[in-house]
């Protein structure tokens, strides 16, 4: 893309302007069974390229990469039809199940015994959802029992009995999904979901007081009961739960990149009406919590809509078809880094995030059918080094720049960014993706308050075709270095070429100018 105009942002950064600790849960994924996520994703037996457990090696260090800190398990909408007892125990009494939201076929050959231990094989720890669809209290309690309780009773002796002495020990519980959404298996009201939810939670905690909750939110800040769909539950559920969760997808079925570059500011907006309502239902129940931010849905979703319809509607009930099988491009990838820029401008109130999802549907890592290679989507990158070097404290920056108009957004910044100090790493980082199509940025930073520092690296990723994307036998798409970055006198120095995502990481020597 060649550059015709040229633009500049300035930052000024304090050190003792800090929004807010990041927690490492912002950087957590997604598992459901849905499509080949489970089922020629994660795992593979057969396979030479899997363990003894059957689970790909390939993908298990892909994942490792990332540093996800907490998957979200078993679903999104398959969970509103889940009865877990059937995913526990000898495999080959196992039942298959019809999955009605996916029209698909459920074998239960992976299930809560072995996605436990999945995780643990890539250092990460679960966050189980219950089924608050076709399914209730009662059994809410059962798999909770299951999973946290040590020892001597029914169901934490039927853990024992199937092989796993130590229980699971999760911590993060969500309950139902998408409860809003008429798509859903026991779609509730709000009044229906807000009663049965708190009535839920408040016997989950007698069970275990140490979890964390998540009350189910809008599907997306579309619906049209959103927010009163949160207010109202939240009425209920405020006693007991920790979170509220958000969902988004973002899309660029209008072919105009530069708006969708500009649909994070749609994010932005749609956590900001969340908090808002958090804290009004916080005020009128004259409470002494803040309810924080789950956003265990977002990424881009669109490209295979049209052919799932077709294969749910025309073939139903295959087990394991792909589905929502996006092939990801470079414009993509500069959009999910700029939802990551977005999420850490939220750290003070999001802390727990889920990119949906993690293998194969809607994913940064794909695998061939029927046991072929596993390779890296374009959105990989921007994730794992928002993973990567994201973790610390917030920096709030004074910013001024160059904008630009976009069709339905009107005037948006020419370029979005987001700092993160990492004090035990004694590193700044910061994250910008010039989001115009033309112009070249210069790019200043005034970090003098961070002392002594110099430049440890700039990393870019950028394509001069939007469209390129990754397969198995090619990736385009990939990160490199740049030698632009330059500091002298604690003034950074950068050019950030159009529509690319750029990581500016500065080493802090500690020692004041």
């Amino acid at each position: 893309m060649e550059s015709r105009e040229l633009g500049y942002v300035k930052l000024v950064l304090d050190r003792e302007y800090e929004l807010s600790k990041v927690d490492d849960r912002i950087f957590g994924s997604f598992i459901e069974h849905l499509g080949r996520a489970v089922y020629d994703g994660i795992y593979q037996p057969g396979n030479s390229l899997s363990d003894g457990m059957g689970f790909r090696r390939d993908v298990i260090d892909f994942v490792k990469d990332l540093q996800v800190p907490i998957i979200r398990y078993p679903g999104g909408n398959f969970v509103s039809g889940f009865r877990w007892e059937d995913s526990v125990g000898p495999r080959s009494q196992r039942p298959e199940r019809l999955d009605l939201a996916w029209r698909s076929t459920e074998s239960n050959q992976i299930g809560i015994n072995e996605f436990s231990k999945w995780a643990m094989k890539v250092k990460s720890s679960v966050m189980m959802t219950v089924n608050l669809g076709t399914r209730g209290i009662q059994d809410a309690c059962n798999l909770l029992e299951y999973c946290n309780q040590v020892s001597g009773t029914e169901y934490s002796d039927l853990r024992i009995a199937h092989g796993d002495r130590d229980p699971y020990g999760i911590k993060v519980w969500c309950l139902g999904n998408e409860m809003d959404g008429p798509w859903q298996i026991g779609h509730k009201t709000m009044e229906e979901y807000g009663r049965l939810a708190a009535e839920t939670a408040k016997a989950m905690k007698l069970i275990d007081p140490s979890i964390e909750l998540v009350s189910c939110g809008s599907s997306n800040s579309e619906m049209p009961t959103f927010p009163q769909w949160e207010a109202v539950t939240l009425e209920h559920t405020y006693d007991y739960v920790d979170y509220i969760s958000l969902h988004s997808y973002y899309d660029n079925r209008s072919e105009d990149t530069l708006d969708y570059l500009a649909q994070s500011d749609d994010m932005d907006k749609f956590i900001k009406k969340v908090i808002a309502t958090c804290d009004f239902v916080k005020a009128k129940k004259r409470g002494g919590k803040s309810i924080d931010l789950s956003f265990d849905e977002w990424n881009v979703w669109f490209h295979s809509n049209e052919k799932d319809e077709a294969l749910m509607r025309d073939q139903p009930w295959q087990r394991h078809p792909p589905l929502l099988e996006d092939i990801y491009n470079f414009e993509d990838a500069l959009v999910v880094g700029l939802l990551l820029i977005t999420l850490l401008k939220h750290a003070d109130r999001v802390k727990i995030a889920c990119l949906a999802q993690l293998v194969n549907v809607i994913a940064p890592i794909m695998t061939e059918q029927h046991g072929g290679r596993a390779w890296r989507q374009t959105i990989y990158w921007p994730f794992m080094h928002a993973s990567k070097y994201g973790r610390g404290v917030v920096i709030m920056p004074s910013v001024h720049g160059t904008r630009h108009e976009t069709s339905e957004h009107g005037e948006v910044t020419d370029v979005e960014s987001v700092s993160v100090f990492n004090e035990d790493k004694r590193e700044l980082t910061i994250f910008a993706v010039n989001r115009t199509l033309t112009k070249n940025i210069d790019f200043y930073a005034d970090i003098r308050s961070f002392g002594d520092c110099h430049v440890l690296e700039q990393i870019i990723l950028e394509n001069d075709d939007l469209h390129a994307c990754n397969s198995s036998v090619e990736e385009k798409v990939v990160p490199k270095r740049s030698d632009d970055l330059s500091s002298d006198n604690g003034m950074l120095h950068t050019i950030l070429h159009p529509a690319s995502w750029n990581v500016l990481r500065i080493g802090v020597n500690g020692r004041k100018m």
